[in-house]
């Protein structure tokens, strides 16, 4: 493939891209309604220790911008059903009809929600049409959790989501190499799970910035390309996620004219370098 036809499939491949927006950042959401595409997905995290009520109004000013706010769900922060089912009322009455839903990094559960499938079976969402529901995916697995546990939830919520006709996707945590992705991929393809996957990359950042959220989120294997490769590390922060994009658009399971493999829908972007930086780039990179 030449360079100008990689170019051309890096513009399509980012069309439609989500994106985190900090819901405490206000000039990032401010950015975000003037600078983002209508329809285009914000995803709100909750941040641990603040009320999630504060998503609301984030979530409504985003959704009133032609936006499509996809606030997060942290079933171990959340402290009660009374909780869960006031949140899930207030976010539908903003216009939401879509949302993230995510264990929670929390050693013990804040109410009596211990994971995503919990929450799911409540209905709380669901009653309230709120029916689009993604969930968090681990090429890389999760420090916290053991691989066979986090298959057996993950085959848990598409058996729940298939019996309730819940929209369900996933988008996965980030990497720095493309082959941990695929190989993911094939793995949870050949289990027969084929909901729609965003693969989550990291926008523009220094390697310091990455390297501190490789740490804290237990991004192991990547984690090497950073310590072990400097000249690829550089090409990264220079580059951004480029040449992870071109690596999965280039894989033998693409489509002809760069289409993404193994069911990938989409990329979804973490700002870790900042919104407005990481919105330059994906823009550069669309006009090129």
């Amino acid at each position: 493939m030449t360079a100008a036809a990689q170019s051309i499939n890096i513009a399509r491949i980012l069309k439609g891209y989500s994106i985190e927006v900090h819901p405490g950042d206000a000039k990032a959401l401010d950015a975000a309604q003037k600078r983002l595409n209508p329809g285009t997905e914000v995803f709100l995290p909750w941040i641990p220790g603040t009320n999630p009520m504060g998503l609301v109004a984030v979530a409504a000013n985003l959704r009133r911008a032609g936006l499509w706010p996809a606030p997060h769900i942290g079933a171990r922060h959340l402290e009660s059903s009374a909780q869960l089912e006031h949140l899930a009322s207030r976010l539908a009455d903003a216009g939401v009809d879509r949302i993230l839903v995510i264990g929670g990094d929390r050693a013990k559960p804040a109410g009596p929600f211990a994971s995503t499938l919990a929450v799911l079976q409540t209905g709380a969402f669901q009653n309230r049409g709120i029916t689009r529901i993604a969930i968090a995916g681990f090429p890389e697995g999760n420090p916290n959790i053991n691989d066979l546990t986090l298959d057996e939830a993950l085959r848990a919520k598409v058996s729940f989501a298939l019996a309730t006709g819940l929209h369900l996707s996933i988008v996965t945590q980030f990497c720095f190499t493309a082959q941990p992705i695929v190989d993911w991929l094939q793995r949870i393809r050949a289990k027969g799970i084929d909901c729609p996957v965003r693969i989550g990359l990291a926008g523009p950042a220094s390697v310091t910035t990455l390297l501190r959220y490789a740490v804290r989120c237990g991004i192991g294997n990547s984690l090497h390309v950073l310590t072990e490769h400097p000249s690829f590390a550089k090409l990264l922060t220079e580059h951004g996620p480029i040449p992870i994009i071109r690596d999965l658009a280039t894989y033998r399971g693409a489509g002809k004219n760069g289409s993404l493999p193994l069911g990938i829908t989409g990329l979804h972007f973490f700002v870790f370098g900042g919104f407005r930086r990481t919105v330059d780039w994906i823009d550069g990179e669309g006009a090129n």
